[in-house]
């Protein structure tokens, strides 16, 4: 395997070799599949995904700023531009400046199972409270979801996986 591993850049050499191994092996999409399985979600809709997103936001982030707009997006480059994006938009309405919190997730998490999507949103959710990625950051993002580490790690390995795939 010579590949380089883009989306493992940054972690340690042991997980990168144990990584390498299960590729040239062919086990890491045996790996994933036994984890998640090969179903992808039901959430296929910019309808969907802002409900799904609100539904998380309601119950972890109550006094956050209000989505006014969470879409899939087939113009993210997953490498260059993370998996998903969250702006902050400040537009005058009238005599007001109205902030407008919205959140782009990368297409390709339509097709991935769900634990991965629910991952990304929750990652974007923490931006509603902390800009940076900081401790409170990842603190905010394990109490939305307890198994993120875990999650980000793995979804790393599925991009890995697919990328290799071609």
């Amino acid at each position: 395997m010579k590949e380089p591993l883009p989306y493992l850049s940054g972690y340690p050499e042991p997980i990168i070799s144990q990584v390498t191994r299960l590729i040239d092996l062919g086990r890491l999409g045996e790996l994933l599949a036994n984890r998640y399985g090969n179903e992808k979600h039901a959430i296929q809709s910019d309808k969907l995904l802002y409900h799904y997103a609100a539904e998380l936001k309601a119950q972890y982030l109550r006094g956050s700023a209000a989505l006014s707009k969470v879409a899939f997006n087939s113009k993210i480059n997953v490498i260059q531009h993370a998996l998903g994006l969250h702006t902050a938009i400040s537009r005058v309405q009238g005599n007001k400046l109205k902030a407008k919190s919205e959140i782009a997730i990368a297409s390709l998490f339509k097709q991935t199972p769900e634990p991965f999507l629910r991952m990304i949103v929750v990652h974007e959710l923490a931006h509603l409270k902390e800009k940076d990625h900081n401790k409170a950051f990842y603190n905010l993002c394990l109490h939305m979801e307890p198994n993120y580490h875990q999650l980000e790690f793995d979804l790393r390995l599925y991009l890995t996986h697919e990328q290799l795939k071609g």
